[in-house]
């Protein structure tokens, strides 16, 4: 391998009669650069671009070798080019910064030091309620009613985007942050005005949410992180990230007339998580990928969490292009992404067999109409199974009722993961039309919404003359957020609400989204099924999860004719004309700048000060403990009690919940007790501001069954040398108290769904220093690390279930900080309350040099801390 730190050749090529420059790196580094996946091509650009020396040689060098094996165990370092956040991931990044400066103005440092380096972006999309629905005025008033709940909080932000450089925030109603990244920030391609003239490189980027790789849809690399590793990334340090497995999933064929993406999209998932995809890149390749629009491509791509994925990874080709064309942007630029792509050897050629870890096969022609559910979005079913799904659990009504015993009680078109593609929402308009051509209705139990990721889809739909019928049988825009997919699904209807009160019913959620986690979509629906937007509008037409669409019809028109779903299902050329008649690129920058200008949001008064004044009677915004210079490493030899043991599957949504706050909850007398009202207390997410509030929302969950007491009230746990139930956070203050450490012991995929860090800093603040479990989803172990907290991987055959621990029993464990290494075995031993001692050798699930320096310096914000006051100190 050639030095290359020497100048790299240089290719240079006019567009529209500008001049552009790249480095050649197919010249330089000839057939080998084209046996590596794309996504290694770009990582070697961003090595190349961003490091220098032997760091650069060696990084170069290990990408390289991995083709030997497909595989490497060597670290890089990874610069994105901009960070992407959403309001209730942001304002506990930015709740810290806000405190950091405090500890720095206190440590004698200028406050005013502490900015993002990087250009951070904030859509506000996670706090849209589903209050008002099935009415033309729905998004408005939900508008309203989210602004005056959210006020104190987002004139936090507001004050965020005066006091840092570098953040700006998108206020409510401009879309959902992966809509308005595909839409409006992406450029795909780069330039850079320096010494070699305009220079071009990719876009790439990272974002505080687990669907940021939707963007990978148009061929721009980027994924999600948790909100910690975002606020490593934004003050100057960048992504360390072991090389990764690529896994190539090779499309072939065609999808057949009336498969959706989002049918791809489920059954991709399904196929990866059977292979335990545990946090590998994913390139799609093949001539399938050629065939498929860049909207489909992005709904694929956006469930790269689901199918357990970092990435799911399109190149660049004619149909990116088209896509950029169809938002608006200029034909110069289009040409240059167009010029660069194919210079730089990072476009799709269908016919080229990269070397990947893995290759897995997909024949588009294959893929069938289905839904997944009803509780995990891997379980993939024909879409006629519900039925037979649903019998399997074996329901029986206490009380007799109107309404099906598994009554269809939300039915959402909801997620960018389905409403960024205007083909889907077409779909679900025209099979709206033909439904209110029928004389359909939805049935009165059934709350339905439209939420689309984008402004501009109000206008397109309108001009296809769409809008009216989806308001006809229900589907009134209800604003332009992540509504009903994030859980702000609203109350459910009252019908619904008195038949579960009288056990009468066991009502199901259908939704366009992409996780269906018992709770998640409400905190009191257990079941869901995710499906094509224009198949929840057919559900929601039937009013039964237990309606068999493929056989049975969907409902009976008023002259008594039954309507089956053959019947209403848009054709190819249908979707197709909507599409010519509704879409105007001009639409997209217009929808998104009127959104921007929202008098409301510019009304908001907050401070201009370069210190946050916080406010301490304030319920949203309390300053957090661990934002301190000294917080200590929580590594070392202890003995620790369990504080819960859990098992498989524990999603962050199990750890830090997001949904409405539940009125009879601990967590509601607490707000009340401090002057709130019990019947407006907003949703958990609205909270992340308080570590007060979220500390005791650690773990309040109904569905989490704490196996060390397992009939125990939802919130609590054993404190085992008492004996007593306790609310989990006054276990661990007792066990605080008596410093007496704990641990947490789970399952396989621990910390799977949502990147939110409250499910690390909820564990942190009830004093947990380890978490033991069979295995860790990626972005939650980031966030564990990111809290000081140590990851251990259990031994092969070691589980909860296999340990049977016991109240009393304990756990040593030997991890000093300056023995820990990257997958090191870590000394473990159960101490049985009986006497008897169990030794294991745990894996510490850390990946690279940089976690270990986190661990040891007690997570993410102390190692910020430290280098802004010695960079202070060097440069006053």
């Amino acid at each position: 391998m050639e030095n290359t730190n020497a100048s790299l050749p240089r290719a240079s090529f006019d567009v529209h009669g500008v001049q552009y420059t790249c480095p050649d790196l197919p010249a330089h580094f000839g057939a080998d650069y084209f046996r590596l996946p794309v996504v290694l091509r770009l990582l070697l650009e961003n090595v190349l671009r961003n490091t220098q020396g032997a760091e650069r040689d060696a990084a170069v060098a290990a990408i390289f070798g991995w083709l030997e094996h497909g595989t490497s165990e060597s670290e890089i370092a990874f610069q994105p080019g901009r960070v992407l956040m959403h309001d209730t991931t942001s304002t506990p990044a930015l709740v810290d910064i806000a405190a950091m400066r405090d500890a720095l103005a206190e440590a004698g440092v200028d406050p005013g030091v502490l900015n993002p380096v990087l250009p951070v972006d904030v859509s506000v999309d996670h706090s849209l309620a589903v209050e008002a629905y099935a009415q033309p005025d729905a998004a408005t008033l939900n508008l309203d009613l989210e602004l005056r709940r959210n006020a104190e909080r987002y004139r936090f932000l507001r004050w965020a985007s005066k006091a840092l450089s570098n953040v700006r925030i998108h206020p409510p109603g401009t879309g959902i942050m992966h809509t308005i990244n595909l839409e409006q920030l992406a450029t795909v391609v780069c330039q850079q005005t320096g010494p070699d003239g305009i220079t071009l490189h990719p876009d790439m980027m990272i974002g505080t949410d687990s669907h940021t790789p939707m963007i990978n849809g148009i061929g721009v690399l980027g994924w999600g992180v948790g909100g910690l590793e975002a606020q490593t990334v934004m003050f100057g340090m960048p992504t360390m990230l072991r090389i990764p497995d690529v896994i190539g999933v090779r499309l072939t064929g065609a999808l057949q007339p009336g498969v959706t993406a989002t049918d791809l999209a489920l059954t991709v998932t399904q196929r990866l998580r059977a292979i335990h995809v545990s946090g590998e890149f994913v390139e799609f390749f093949g001539p399938g990928a050629a065939t498929l629009p860049a909207g489909s491509r992005c709904v694929v791509a956006n469930m790269a969490p689901e199918y357990g994925a970092t990435t799911g990874y399109f190149p660049i080709d004619k149909e990116t292009l088209a896509y950029l064309r169809q938002t608006g942007r200029s034909e110069a630029h289009i040409a240059c992404v167009q010029a660069y792509a194919q210079r730089t050897g990072i476009a799709l050629d269908p016919v080229a067999e990269p070397r990947y870890t893995r290759v897995l096969e997909i024949a588009l022609d294959t893929v069938q109409m289905h839904v997944a559910g009803p509780k995990r979005p891997q379980d993939l079913h024909p879409y006629g199974h519900t039925r037979s799904i649903l019998a399997g659990l074996e329901f029986a009504p206490r009380a007799p009722s109107a309404l099906p015993r598994h009554a269809i009680a939300i039915a959402a078109i909801t997620s960018c993961t389905n409403t960024s593609d205007p083909r889907l929402l077409m779909a679900a308009g025209l099979l709206a039309r033909k439904a209110r051509q029928a004389g359909l209705r939805v049935p009165p139990w059934v709350k339905t919404s439209l939420g689309p990721g984008s402004p501009a889809a109000a206008d397109y739909l309108a001009r296809a003359g769409l809008l009216d019928d989806l308001a006809a049988v229900g589907f009134d825009i209800v604003g332009y957020g992540c509504t009903t997919c994030i859980g702000n699904s609203g109350p459910l209807p009252a019908v619904v609400r008195d038949a579960m009160s009288a056990g009468a019913v066991h009502p199901v959620a259908v939704l366009s989204g992409n996780r269906n986690f018992t709770g998640r979509i409400h905190p009191d629906l257990d079941l869901g099924f995710l499906m094509s937007p224009p198949l929840v509008i057919a559900f929601a037409l039937a009013g039964d999860a237990e309606k068999d669409l493929s056989r049975e019809p969907v409902q009976a028109a008023p002259d008594g004719r039954s309507v089956y779903l053959a019947d209403l299902w848009p054709t190819e050329a249908e979707i197709d004309a909507a599409l010519a008649a509704g879409l105007q690129p001009d639409d997209y920058r217009a929808a998104f700048k009127i959104a921007s200008a929202n008098p409301a949001w510019q009304a908001l008064q907050s401070p201009a000060t370069p210190r946050f004044p916080w406010d301490a009677a304030s319920t949203a915004l309390r300053r957090p403990p661990f934002a301190s210079i000294d917080a200590g490493t929580q590594l070392g030899r202890y003995v620790a009690h369990p504080l819960l043991v859990l098992g498989d599957d524990i999603t962050t949504d199990h750890l830090s919940p997001a949904s409405a706050i539940p009125p009879d909850s601990l967590i509601a007398d607490f707000l009340v007790e401090r002057g709130d009202d019990r019947h407006d207390l907003n949703v958990f997410a609205s909270r992340r501001g308080n570590w007060e509030v979220m500390m005791r929302a650690a773990f309040y969950s109904k569905s989490l069954r704490n196996l060390l007491c397992p009939t125990a009230p939802v919130g609590h746990t054993l404190h085992a040398p008492s004996g007593r139930l306790e609310p989990i956070w006054e276990a661990a203050e007792h066990y605080a108290k008596a410093s007496q450490p704990v641990v947490l012991v789970a399952g396989a995929r621990f910390g799977t769904g949502s990147s939110r860090d409250w499910a690390a800093k909820g564990q942190r603040l009830l004093g947990i220093r380890a978490v033991l479990a069979v295995s860790f989803e990626r972005i939650h172990r980031s966030n564990l690390i990111g809290m000081g907290i140590l990851p251990l991987r259990l031994p092969d055959g070691v589980t909860p279930a296999t340990l049977l621990l016991q109240p009393g029993d304990r756990i040593d464990i030997d991890a000093e900080a300056a023995s820990l290494a990257p997958r090191a075995d870590v000394p473990v031993r159960i101490l049985r309350a009986d006497g008897g001692i169990q030794a294991l050798s745990a894996t510490a699930a850390v990946e690279t040099r940089l976690e270990i320096r986190l661990l040891q310096m007690g997570g993410v914000i102390p190692a910020i801390l430290s280098d802004t006051i010695s960079s202070a100190v060097r440069h006053p």
